[in-house]
């Protein structure tokens, strides 16, 4: 019976080995493969909604896209534009259309190397990858689309002819029935633009319109991990409603009773927000708060062409009056401390759930919430994550205490648990009742030593979403080689940590796999460390699990975030002090040196082999 457990319990290890490598494998899938796309001229509506691919402008910017520089076509016609230039961001505006569609982000650059390009957000039509806003009015009643500006609109500017934070710029147009438009764009000195459009009525008639503005992105963006730990795609918020669509999802969209075609439609009557989000960007409408609005999520599969819309209710203009609507586009950086101060202090609610905090966002916000003050107190990112340890640790200490100490006092148990073992036999039923009524004679609770690692399980996964997804731990350096905690350990033991001319293996890549780096170790090595507290168990098969667990997980976190690491070898090295103390508390003290170097010793041979054969009788016996 004991053999058959050992073989079940054997092959049962086996499979989780298994289901773990697979698992690897699908949850860090190859990425998908770059598909250049051709910008679309009309809707499904036939109303215009982008210039013509060869019809845009050389951009004068040096930025890059997500990872890689994107330029002009050399072909194309020259468009005027407005230079923009803040502290956070620099581009041009397109006069054509008054679109923002050539937008750098000038604090951010593409690889931790500080000559990299910096990031580039927003590119205009006729480009790889076009993601750029549009803003305008949809006509109503008798007006048409050639009487509303629209995406072709060539706007003529008023005045000042770059956009910074002190200087706005101000746009006019005017169509043949006595309706002059005039835009003023502003922006902050982060990441938003606001968008003041009025129109005042010359004529005999009244005019209706409706506000309306889009953001196009031409194919998926050439940085998407599609990795499900972090939400890339539409992402909006109505009447306290978040939504999340990844490409996949907006791909399948149905059609809807609307000019929209395949869309998600998200009527809202107080306040809200649409957009496109990436890992570490956004770019977002956000129309008149206070006042009802359609937020629209759509997809042209025939020029594979995304858009967010959002448009607000009709407004009729009077012969002789003039009507005004304000509406703003975040187009930046997903800080968390921006965000928060946009949602606090400038009316846009629920701003900071554009950052994707998961299912466990009761764990994840509170987590981050704490590391950025630490991080704001200590000033270095990984010293921010082993003193959020620490107070994790603390937090969870009660538990973990009376986990500990039943522990400790299953130890002093063992005695009486052999004794029982000897008396019951092969009586397993004997045995189990018998070892129950000791455990509650002596007041113990055997499932309480699994309690460290239930508690750890959600705030591993919690701080590890943290990690991935906030942009304060992109390119985070801690000390020495270690210029980037959102990434893998850049050593490793194939150049002897740097020692030997020769580069080290890149995640993902088999090689890295295999030759790891220093913190990965420093982890098997804590983990190993925290075995060695206890005598190996007395089942051969749990043995091998238990020698072997620390060494699978050195290699299999080897290309997690070097922030995980260092919180994960962190809570070891406090889990094996808490521990210690607690055992010597309860008067156990425990044999470490003994414990380890009882790994190391020859098994002896089983007593039945040592056990002399008796002697075999040749021949025939004597009568």
């Amino acid at each position: 019976m004991d053999d058959q457990n050992s073989m079940k319990n054997l092959l049962l290890t086996m499979v989780l080995c298994a289901a773990v490598f697979i698992g690897w494998n699908i949850l860090f899938p190859p990425p998908d493969p770059v598909v250049d796309v051709t910008a679309p001229t009309t809707s499904q509506t036939g109303e215009s909604l982008l210039p013509p691919a060869t019809t845009t402008a050389e951009t004068g910017a040096t930025a890059a896209s997500g990872t890689t520089a994107v330029q002009a076509s050399d072909s194309a016609a020259e468009t005027p534009r407005l230079k923009i230039d803040t502290p956070r961001l620099a581009g041009t505006i397109a006069l054509k259309g008054a679109r923002i569609d050539d937008l750098a982000l000038k604090t951010y650059r593409v690889t931790i190397d500080p000559t990299s390009d910096t990031v580039r957000l927003l590119i205009p039509a006729g480009q790889p990858h076009a993601y750029y806003t549009v803003h305008g009015w949809q006509p109503q009643g008798d007006l048409t689309a050639a009487d509303v500006p629209g995406s072709e609109t060539p706007w003529q500017v008023q005045g000042n002819d770059t956009l910074t934070v002190e200087k706005p710029v101000t746009l006019t147009w005017a169509n043949t029935k006595g309706l002059t438009f005039t835009r003023t764009v502003a922006v902050d000195d982060r990441f938003m633009f606001t968008i003041t459009d009025s129109v005042q009525n010359a004529g005999t008639t009244p005019a209706t319109l409706a506000p309306v503005a889009t953001v196009y992105r031409h194919g998926k963006p050439e940085t998407l991990e599609n990795f499900f730990i972090s939400h890339e795609g539409v992402v909006g918020r109505t009447d306290g409603t978040l939504t999340e669509l990844k490409y996949s999802h907006v791909d399948d969209l149905t059609p809807v009773v609307d000019e929209f075609g395949p869309a998600e439609v998200l009527p809202a009557t107080t306040d809200g927000w649409i957009g496109f989000s990436d890992k570490y960007w956004m770019t977002v409408l956000i129309p008149t708060q206070g006042q009802p609005f359609t937020a629209v999520a759509s997809y042209i599969p025939d020029y594979d062409l995304y858009q967010t819309i959002t448009r607000q209710a009709a407004i009729t203009v009077a012969p002789g009056a003039t009507v005004q609507n304000a509406a703003r586009v975040f187009a930046g950086a997903k800080e968390w401390e921006t965000l928060r101060d946009y949602q606090d202090n400038a009316g846009v609610a629920g701003f900071i759930d554009s950052i994707d905090w998961g299912w466990f966002f009761f764990f994840t916000k509170p987590i981050f919430a704490v590391l950025h003050w630490l991080h704001g107190l200590i000033g270095n990112m990984g010293l921010a994550i082993i003193a959020l340890t620490f107070v994790l640790k603390v937090l969870v200490l009660p538990l973990a205490y009376k986990s500990y100490v039943s522990m400790a006092r299953m130890k002093e148990l063992q005695p009486e648990l052999e004794a029982l073992k000897e008396r019951a036999g092969d009586d397993k039923q004997k045995m189990q009742r018998e070892m129950m009524q000791l455990y509650k004679d002596k007041k113990v609770n055997p499932a309480a030593g699994c309690l460290p690692v239930l508690i750890q399980i959600p705030i591993f996964f919690s701080l590890y979403k943290v990690i991935f997804v906030t942009i304060e731990l992109r390119h985070a350096p801690f000390f020495g080689w270690l210029n980037d905690l959102s990434a893998p350990d850049t050593s490793s033991i194939f150049n002897l940590f740097g020692l030997l001319p020769w580069a080290a293996p890149v995640h993902p890549s088999l090689l890295a796999t295999i030759f790891i780096g220093i913190l990965p170790i420093l982890l098997g090595i804590t983990m190993w460390l925290q075995q060695k507290l206890n005598p190996a168990p007395a089942d051969p098969i749990q043995q091998q699990v238990f020698a072997w667990m620390p060494w699978i997980f050195m290699f299999m976190l080897g290309g997690f975030a070097s922030g995980l690491v260092v919180y994960w070898i962190t809570n070891n090295v406090i889990t094996f002090a808490q521990q210690y103390m607690i055992m010597r508390g309860h008067g156990h003290k425990p044999d470490l040196f003994g414990n380890i170097t009882s790994g190391f010793k020859k098994k002896p041979a089983p007593a039945a082999a040592n056990t002399p054969k008796a002697p075999v009788a040749k021949g025939k016996a004597k009568k």
